[in-house]
């Protein structure tokens, strides 16, 4: 949705507030190991935060750099991005359905999910605390510049932003915009510079910040 207005999808019945039955059991079974001193929770904390930032959010970032080289598999993106992220070999369970969504020099999009925490993890990995904490949840609604500030992004007042509501039944990939000065790099160049926040809407990549010239 746009500043303002209806949201784009509102299926609340397509959020779950309520932990599932496997996600207690891990849970349960996590806080047992960790009693027992069979598994170091800064250990986990950090294979966690590797799937969260690193491993995961590699899949999408392969798909931005794609799009950015390749105009045929862009457009097939846009137009069907279930589909185009099929073909790169990335489907399954919490991506079934997927629209992906072109941040621009006049259009800034983010990605949220209102009612709980629904996320692209074929692509994305795990999603970040931030992204399923209550405050982000309902400000990127209400406030999403003020939010976008927050993350050190501060957005021209004539560029629209464009908050999607992921759900049970449609996940958002953010396609970000391609820094300038990156022309001549290669693909895995082009993935190194692609992060896991601007694919969600909350950072926009700089290349100067990633070492490439500006």
């Amino acid at each position: 949705m746009t500043e303002g207005k209806p949201h784009v999808h509102e299926h609340a019945a397509g959020h779950s507030d309520v932990p599932s039955d496997l996600t207690l059991r891990v849970k349960a079974l996590e806080s047992l190991l960790v009693e027992k001193g069979l598994v170091d929770p800064a250990a986990l904390d950090a294979i966690i935060d590797a799937y969260e930032s690193k491993i995961g959010p590699r899949n999408g970032a392969k798909i931005v750099a794609r799009a950015w080289i390749d105009p045929a598999f862009k457009q097939r993106l846009l137009n069907d991005a279930t589909a185009a992220i099929a073909e790169m070999g990335y489907a399954g369970r919490q991506g079934e359905h997927m629209v992906a969504v072109e941040n621009t020099s006049k259009v800034h999009n983010m990605v949220v999910c209102t009612l709980c925490s629904c996320y692209p993890w074929p692509v994305l990995g795990l999603p970040p605390v931030w992204y399923k904490s209550a405050p982000y949840r309902s400000r990127a609604v209400i406030d999403p510049r003020g939010v976008l500030r927050e993350f050190g992004l501060e957005l021209a007042p004539e560029v629209e932003v464009r908050v999607w509501d992921s759900t049970s039944e449609v996940r958002y990939l953010v396609l970000p915009e391609r820094p300038a000065g990156t022309e001549g790099m290669g693909v895995e160049e082009l993935v190194d510079l692609v992060t896991r926040d601007s694919m969600i809407g909350a950072e926009k990549l700089r290349a100067h910040v990633r070492g490439a010239t500006p």
